[in-house]
């Protein structure tokens, strides 16, 4: 069964001890005596450089490519078809 009367939970950030308040204002630790409303979890963490410049879009250079790639020539594509033709075999003609 939960202890309902006896406050919130809590685990001590300084020495690790478990522990419940009470329902007393002050959550300190009863075996280190640590308040756990200093709890560095508890701090929003400072903004740093990274996050910072994460923010600022950076500009995207154009690549030149010099030469534009040469089509595709007509007769590698009339091979390919003619050897997928050859690969395929119809199904009917297994029907004796």
């Amino acid at each position: 069964m939960p202890a309902k009367d006896l406050g919130n939970k809590f685990v001590c950030f300084k020495c690790g001890t478990k522990f419940y308040d009470m329902k007393k204002p002050d959550p300190v630790c009863p075996k280190c005596g640590a308040d756990q409303r200093e709890s560095p979890a508890l701090k929003p963490q400072p903004e740093g450089k990274r996050s910072r410049l994460s923010a600022v879009p950076k500009p995207v250079e154009p690549v030149d490519l010099g030469e534009e790639p040469e089509p595709l020539v007509e007769e590698e594509a009339e091979t390919f078809e003619e050897e997928e033709a050859e690969t395929e075999t119809p199904a009917e003609d297994d029907e004796a």
